[in-house]
């Protein structure tokens, strides 16, 4: 058994595959997954586990080189995008390299779903509780 981390095995693999630019879209419990993108669906009940959790989960094993958030997360829920902002500061601190944060559209969003490589659903159901999250790597 793993001492620490992610215990979540698929989550746990699904992170280790990853490549340089591969996308993982973490997602509120409401966010529509095309049929064929895989999910590693965390979901138990509204609102376990939540989305920052599970974000705080992912920062400490994912090298990041960006982040896209819909304006509408940004607009109608600016408090979750300062809890965002806040974690991402400290991911740049710990790590010494600045992240990308793009905006756009939640329709744009969306349209992110098909080329990620897979969507991690959370229980969360906090309107526009979703953030693409793009691989970089450690060198």
């Amino acid at each position: 058994m793993k001492r620490h981390g992610l215990l979540n095995a698929p989550l746990s693999a699904l992170i280790a595959e990853l490549g340089h630019t591969d996308t993982l879209i973490l997602a509120d419990a409401g966010l529509p997954i095309p049929p064929g993108v895989p999910r590693v669906d965390l979901a138990v009940t509204p609102g376990l586990p939540g989305f920052l959790p599970v974000l705080e989960a992912l920062l400490d094993e994912l090298c990041l080189e960006g982040v896209t958030l819909a304006r509408e997360t940004v607009e109608r829920r600016p408090e979750l995008t300062t809890d965002i902002e806040r974690r991402l500061a400290r991911l740049e601190a710990r790590d010494g390299r600045d992240i990308a944060v793009a905006r756009c559209d939640h329709a744009d969003f969306k349209a992110l779903l098909p080329g990620a490589r897979a969507v991690i659903r959370t229980g969360e159901c906090t309107p526009y509780a979703n953030l693409a999250l793009h691989s970089g790597v450690p060198f």
